[in-house]
């Protein structure tokens, strides 16, 4: 299984832009799907988004048309394009490869 350490969270306003990495420990050639969860305060881990080995990506509701999930098997990298950010977007956001452990996450906080 490979570890992931995500980056890129921070402070921003309503209406900015982040962008999140995701960097794996080892290939991520063979991981069939990669995906971005989030865990806001006080509630359960959601789904954020999903991309596959063959690019086909879909996203939760809440982020469509805002938030754009991409890999790099090159790099062994997964990101997560953030824009149009709201405050109920705030959140520790977590990527995941297959069944990999979870990593510590990174922060996103959006103020309104």
């Amino acid at each position: 299984q490979v570890q992931l350490v995500e980056s890129g969270g921070g402070l921003v306003q309503t209406g900015g832009s982040l962008r999140l990495s995701c960097a794996a420990s080892g290939s991520i050639v063979s991981i069939a799907v990669m995906s971005w969860y989030r865990q806001a305060p006080g509630k359960q881990r959601e789904l954020v988004a999903i991309i596959t080995r063959t690019s086909t990506t879909n996203y939760a509701e809440s982020v469509k048309g805002r938030f754009t999930i991409s890999r790099d098997d090159a790099r062994n990298a997964v990101y997560l394009q953030m824009n149009s950010l709201k405050p109920e977007d705030t959140a520790v956001y977590y990527c995941k490869a297959g069944n990999s452990p979870w990593g510590r996450g990174t922060q996103v906080t959006v103020s309104s």
